[in-house]
């Protein structure tokens, strides 16, 4: 089953705990911290397999999870780092956010990028020492992976796409000149997903795309429209399907502008590329008048074979000199930064403070012990929290939720009442 576009959820894994231990010798039950740290969490990496076609496998498996970093140990060895998601997807496909921003376009053979990274490991106590804690008896917890939905999109890479009316012969054409077996039947809408095919002419080769027959309205969506539309985008040459057939919806004529008015309206840029008019059913009596009155037409019949030697050498033709002229085409990757500070924001019954540094700062054991509390008081105070907070308007004994934590705030300015 042919799918192209499908919406999934991907996670990273979490880091792993660091570890609270202590160097045991005779007469010295705790000596010296020697907790190691959690392993990272494995990162969400999307990659363009060549081996892939079709975006099936996550339709009905939408989620996908990283492993998790193990636990840290103690003699300071470090937890096992987690294995990373990988997600193969066809070359040509490519990642949006949940909010339609384009992130990545994957376009070459093993072309990846790092979608997620994984949850930082928890640091053991051993890395906790500084001269205010020279014995921690604490240790981090590990950073909880990042998550979210995304959608894979992807799009046909062909060197010429078929463009005309439903039942206007494209299928029986790409099941003549190449080895592709697509659909074949006498009533309007037979292809519903694209097919491609590889041509050979004179020595040369290119490939071909039959893609779903397109229909007045195709740039707003009616029909089968975006779908369509969407793998006419990459071909370097755009083979233009005109019926002669007195049955036809409209005149030939009409068709030509319908269907270049539907490719401007959805793309400025897709009726600038090279593109080559054929009159499909060469048998009509009507066909050989239609095919003069176009300057440059190919008169061809897909089911006999006429015309098709002429008509394949003009497009390998195109295709050769577009592949000669045009750059290299490259992915694209977008880096976006990483926001690593916090937010504050009033919420019904206290305060929320959102952002990895402020999750980091309290990632701690057990924040019941005096010890954990004191350290993940400094480091909010470190990192500016405190007088955010301050200046937020928070008063002494509020509640507030960092990620998973609740405390409670404390003004240093605050006096008890007599």
């Amino acid at each position: 089953m042919f799918v192209d576009s499908v919406r999934v959820h991907l996670r990273a894994g979490d880091g792993g705990s660091g570890m609270v231990s202590f160097e045991r010798r005779r007469g010295k039950p705790r000596g010296r911290p020697v907790g190691g740290p959690g392993g990272r969490g494995g990162d969400v990496v999307v990659i363009a397999d060549p081996s892939i076609g079709t975006l099936f496998r996550y339709q009905r498996h939408p989620h996908h999870a990283a492993d998790s970093g193990g636990k840290g140990a103690d003699r300071l060895r470090h937890g096992r780092r987690g294995d990373r998601l990988v997600v193969p997807v066809p070359p040509g496909t490519s990642v949006y956010d949940d909010a339609g921003a384009l992130l990545a376009d994957l376009v070459e053979d093993r072309q990846q990028v790092v979608l997620l990274r994984g949850g930082r490991g928890g640091r053991g106590n051993a890395g906790l020492v500084s001269p205010q804690h020279r014995v921690p008896a604490v240790s981090e917890e590990g950073e909880k992976g990042r998550q979210g939905w995304f959608r894979l999109e992807m799009k046909l890479q062909a060197d010429a796409a078929l463009v005309g009316f439903p039942n206007v012969g494209k299928s029986t054409l790409l099941s003549r000149v190449s080895a592709a077996r697509p659909k074949v039947a006498s009533y309007p809408f037979t292809t519903l997903t694209p097919n491609l095919g590889v041509v050979s002419i004179d020595d040369e080769e290119f490939t071909l795309a039959d893609v779903p027959g397109l229909i007045q309205g195709a740039a707003e969506g009616k029909g089968l429209g975006h779908t369509f539309l969407r793998h006419v985008e990459r071909a370097s040459v755009l083979v233009i399907m005109l019926d002669p057939s007195p049955l036809a919806e409209m005149e030939p004529g009409a068709q030509m502008d319908v269907l270049l008015g539907e490719l401007e309206r959805y793309s400025p840029r897709l009726v600038e590329r090279p593109r080559v008019v054929a009159v499909n059913k060469a048998d009509l009596q009507e066909s050989e008048g239609v095919a003069m009155a176009i300057p440059g037409a190919f008169l061809i019949s897909a089911v006999t074979g006429s015309g098709l030697a002429p008509f394949l050498r003009r497009v390998g033709e195109l295709v050769a000199r577009a592949r000669e002229t045009a750059p290299p085409r490259e992915g694209f990757i977008l880096h976006r930064p990483h926001h690593r500070g916090f937010e504050v924001a009033r919420v019904d019954g206290g305060w929320t403070v959102v952002g990895m540094a402020a999750e980091r700062a309290v990632a701690l054991g057990d924040l019941e012990t005096p010890e954990a509390a004191r350290l993940a008081s400094t480091r909010l105070d470190r990192i500016g929290v405190g007088k955010a907070l301050r200046e937020a308007g928070a008063c002494h004994g509020d509640t507030v939720r960092i990620g998973g934590v609740e405390l409670q705030y404390e003004d240093p300015d605050w006096e008890h009442p007599e």
